[in-house]
């Protein structure tokens, strides 16, 4: 049985991927991207992404899609409030003209909007990878659940933290950074959890204090969706039966007994299951040497903590610009990936670097004094000027 081949494939339909396939498929490249869902709803895509103008609107630009993110911002979602554990106001953002340089929009809406923008066909769904080789030839396999299998000139990894691509070019697994998320919902805040949808506000909520807290965002069909952060050592909550929907949020307050009610409401008025996330991250820094036919974006390149907002944005970025390198050296790929790798690895170590730091100021003991301070010190005025 013959083995399909496709000059480029991309494993992995999240942002990154997406956009490297709209950057080439717009320039009239062909492109084909494998993703493991069965199709493009088989799951929801998560809650509101605050897209960066340097990285993620600049990838939007690249794309020729901007005019039409434009139109997915949610208007006033850039307000926030940042809380300690009592539930006392230390800093109050508005966003009464939604003009900064990161609006808020809804992670799916913006997965459609990308979707939408490709040719039919060229996303293949419920094409899990397992399995990746370099052959004699300098062609990569890639072998799919089920045991079929393509192979591919230039391959790229988009496929996450835990990227079946990324052992053809470095042997760096990602850690657990010691943090564990605890996502969850409340639907119709303003109508069915008043107090929830009033601490939260319009925006973002930043509740923090003694190394844990809660984050949350309004998100655009009214609900709140919220990250509560908890320091855990890794297999937190053992014992717990994690599709006991009450005895996971039990487990995860126990992390807050002193915590004010409105805050702790958060999780024990949350609609449906909670879903408990390790977070980890690839070593700052990380890269790898030249492999022909073959680089990483997004996640499967540099995945690192969220909490400086640069995991999609990067993702983005790493798909417009790998594009924009193709496109610019046809007909010599290799050519292309140093540029795009060169121009990638020390973006992206700044950017994990930031993410790295701001879990530190996130969860410190004394949170959330340094996040305050760090709000502040960046809307002083220049003193330069």
């Amino acid at each position: 049985m013959s083995t399909a081949h496709h000059p480029i494939a991309v494993i992995g339909a999240g942002l990154g991927g997406l956009t490297l396939a709209r950057v080439l498929t717009a320039a009239g490249v062909e492109v084909a991207v494998f993703d493991l869902d069965a199709d493009r709803h088989a799951r929801t895509q998560g809650g509101m992404l605050d897209i960066h103008e340097d990285s993620g609107q600049a990838a939007l630009h690249a794309a020729g899609l901007h005019e039409e993110f434009r139109r997915l911002v949610l208007p006033g979602a850039e307000a926030m409030r940042i809380l300690d554990r009592h539930a006392a106001v230390h800093l109050e953002q508005r966003d009464e003209d939604s003009t900064h340089a990161r609006p808020e929009v809804d992670r799916g809406e913006l997965r459609d909007l990308l979707l939408d923008s490709l040719p039919a066909g060229t996303v293949r769904w419920g094409a899990k990878a397992v399995g990746t080789a370099t052959l004699p030839d300098g062609r990569h396999r890639v072998t799919l659940a089920g045991g079929a299998a393509f192979t591919a000139d230039l391959l790229i990894g988009a496929d996450g933290a835990w990227s079946k691509v990324r052992p053809l070019v470095s042997a760096a697994v990602p850690a657990d950074t010691g943090v564990c998320f605890a996502e969850a919902d409340l639907r119709d805040a303003d109508v069915r959890h008043p107090g929830a949808a009033a601490v939260v506000g319009a925006g973002m909520l930043f509740a923090l204090g003694d190394g844990k807290g809660f984050l949350a965002h309004r998100e655009s069909d009214g609900s709140l969706h919220v990250y509560t952060a908890v320091s855990a050592a890794p297999g937190w909550p053992d014992g717990v039966d994690l599709t006991d929907t009450p005895a996971v949020k039990a487990a995860v307050l126990e992390q807050f007994p002193d915590w004010h009610p409105s805050l702790r409401a958060l999780v024990a008025d949350a609609d449906g299951p909670l879903v408990l996330r390790r977070i980890v991250a690839l070593p700052v820094g990380h890269r790898w040497d030249r492999v022909p036919g073959v680089t990483l974006l997004g996640d499967a390149a540099h995945v690192m903590s969220p909490f400086a907002g640069e995991g999609a944005n990067g993702a983005m970025l790493d798909g417009a610009e790998l594009g924009l390198a193709l496109l610019a050296h046809p007909g010599d790929t290799e050519a292309a990936l140093l540029r795009y790798e060169r121009a990638m690895f020390p973006r992206a170590e700044a950017a994990a670097a930031e993410s790295a730091a701001g879990q530190v100021l996130c969860l410190a003991a004394d949170a959330p004094r340094g996040l305050v301070a760090q709000f502040a010190a960046d809307q002083e005025p220049d003193q330069a000027a």
